[in-house]
């Protein structure tokens, strides 16, 4: 179901406008807008960043095992799922995974910025794409999965955005996160990504629970690479000269590239047999709406 964010009436989803008070979503290039005076100056994120996100995504080990993450989590708890959003979706890299992997679903994509929707759409064509504000989600009991992939840490606000995702979920339906972790890592990274904080485990399963979910699994990952990340947000620390560069921890040497997307590949080994990481730079939850 759709849920009218002028009046809070429920209605079909095939309808575009709402039935009972005829509001419904403005036009931003090209795709339906739920909040589009957030489109191209909402908080939380660089939409000039699309553009190199967009060149670099389909090579970096980063973005590549993280994918293949996802993917095991869908297949090994949710594998009969039939519709799936994902929130912050960017330039559609994880979509265009789960599209290849899952092509009898139905995808739906949303991003606060409709900068990376353009890329989406030539990613995903067969995926339908939106312009949403996550604090304020149009739909209720519509969809089997819901992810957010290093979304949350973005938004001041992530128990509210919790708390609608579990009201747009079907009952029983998964929600699938991953976040950064760790205070200590905090680095002129993090402040260029906009990022609001780096998650503690006990923080995010406490809000996770406080929505309404039930936990099914939890793991730290990138865990191998915590060493050389501590190192590298020291070093970003205590330069003091010369302009930062965001993008340089993605921009790395054919082999060390190809080093640790294999060291990422035997994590997710541990992970599959049923291991979970307490330690590591990022966290994956799957959680189940009860």
């Amino acid at each position: 179901m759709k849920r009218c964010l002028a009046c809070n009436a429920l209605y079909t989803s095939s309808f575009t406008d709402c039935p009972t008070c005829g509001v419904g979503p403005e036009l931003v290039d090209g795709f339906p807008a739920y909040a589009p005076g957030l489109a191209d100056e909402g908080e939380g994120f660089k939409s000039s960043y699309f553009l190199e996100l967009a060149r670099l995504e389909e090579a970096n080990f980063w973005f590549r095992a993280r994918n293949r993450l996802i993917l095991w989590a869908l297949e090994e708890y949710c594998p009969e799922f039939q519709s799936l959003l994902e929130i912050g979706c960017g330039t559609g890299y994880v979509l265009s995974g789960i599209s290849k992997h899952f092509p009898q679903t139905t995808l739906h994509g949303s991003d606060l910025f409709s900068a990376g929707l353009g890329f989406a759409t030539v990613r995903v064509p067969s995926a339908a794409f939106m312009q949403m504000d996550a604090r304020q989600i149009p739909f209720k009991d519509e969809f089997d999965v819901i992810g957010l992939f290093d979304v949350l840490e973005h938004i001041n606000d992530d128990e509210r955005v919790l708390t609608q995702v579990h009201a747009a979920l079907k009952p029983q339906g998964f929600m699938l996160l991953t976040v950064p972790q760790h205070a200590y890592l905090w680095s002129p990274s993090d402040e260029y990504a906009c990022h609001v904080r780096r998650y503690a485990a006990s923080d995010i399963h406490r809000k996770i629970k406080a929505a309404g979910f039930q936990i099914a699994r939890s793991t730290s990952f990138v865990t191998t690479l915590l060493p050389m990340m501590m190192a590298s947000r020291f070093l970003q620390k205590i330069k003091s000269t010369g302009e930062f560069d965001a993008t340089a921890e993605l921009k790395i040497s054919p082999w060390l590239n190809s080093l640790l997307f294999q060291l990422f590949r035997a994590e997710l080994t541990f992970i599959r047999r049923g291991f979970s990481f307490p330690l590591g730079g990022s966290r994956l939850v799957i959680a189940k709406k009860t």
